[in-house]
């Protein structure tokens, strides 16, 4: 998957994309059903933002994402995207009107065919641009637009604000019925302070800044190396959270692999969260805690192979 970081200069090559056009946080399944249906109209590419628009607007507000750049790239690849289209929101994308964004964005920037968004989308400075504003300034173009219906679980229309619910509340399975897909984290392991090492239980370590988290605890995950001579799927326990027991206050994910050795800093993996199993808590001292992981890892280990 080629990803571009603009929308000037593209290469001719990856002109005439028919994209699905949106913030798709989550990649949830009503996110998905716009990427099918956009790609059914010619090369399959996906136009976004980054930052998320509601973080340049309120960049003091609580922590929102369900997915970082990286997570939302790995999943669009996952989804057979030929081109990402990951478009800096900032003060000069913010001010576009719609008639601008078409014309200087979408028309002579990426040159795309067609567009699909869903059937609530806004655009534009002041979100004053609608969907069918997007229809009516795309075909002074040639660019064809298809309006998605929002999908929906049982009545209810699928949405981020509903998957940030189920996660905060550690229901996976709730939350993976309306993504499509285990919830994940994707990152770089970094340097922690290696008491998983001295405990038996050497964890990776990532940082889990700027994100809407799940709820803290101990989980059950499968667990994808990237990157690095150790590429490949393994199954595995994290813990999500502050970690009482040490006194510390700023939320890490650390996450000990089964049957696995090696080193693993610098590179990148990919955290799927598949069942809540407890919550953070401190004990009377690590022999207290180590038995307490030997049980979380027995019990993570049952539930991985049930699937």
């Amino acid at each position: 998957m080629k990803i571009y970081q603009h929308w000037q200069g593209v290469d001719p090559a990856h002109c005439g994309a028919s994209v699905a056009l949106g913030n798709f946080d989550g990649l949830h399944r009503g996110h998905q059903h716009v990427i099918n249906l956009a790609a059914a109209h010619g090369p399959l590419g996906v136009v976004t933002f980054e930052p998320h628009p509601r973080s340049y607007f309120a960049p003091q507000s609580d922590p929102f994402r369900l997915m970082n750049a990286e997570t939302r790239a790995n999943r669009l690849s996952r989804l057979n995207v030929q081109t990402l289209f990951e478009l800096p929101f900032d003060a000069t994308l913010a001010a576009l009107t719609p008639a601008e964004f078409v014309d200087q964005v979408l028309a002579n920037g990426l040159g795309v065919r067609h567009v699909t968004v869903g059937a609530d989308f806004c655009f534009g400075r002041g979100r004053k641009g609608t969907a069918a504003d997007l229809v009516m300034l795309c075909a002074a173009h040639g660019i064809t637009v298809h309006l998605a219906d929002l999908l929906a679980i049982d009545g209810t229309d699928i949405s981020s604000t509903r998957i940030r619910a189920a996660l905060a509340a550690g229901d996976t399975l709730g939350a993976r019925q309306m993504l499509g897909h285990w919830h994940r984290i994707d990152g770089a392991v970094i340097h922690g302070e290696k008491r998983g090492r001295e405990l038996g239980y050497p964890t990776a370590n990532m940082d889990v800044t700027n994100l809407h988290l799940p709820r803290a605890g101990v989980y059950a995950v499968l667990a994808d190396v990237l990157t690095g001579p150790q590429a490949g799927q393994y199954l595995g326990a994290a813990n999500l959270g502050v970690r009482p027991m040490f006194g510390e206050n700023r939320p890490n994910l650390e996450t000990y692999l089964f049957d696995f050795t090696g080193d693993l800093y610098g590179h990148h993996i990919s955290i799927a969260f598949v069942e809540w199993l407890r919550g953070e808590a401190t004990f009377n001292g690590l022999p207290a805690l180590i038995t307490q992981m030997d049980a979380d890892c027995a019990r993570a280990r049952s539930v991985l192979a049930a699937l």
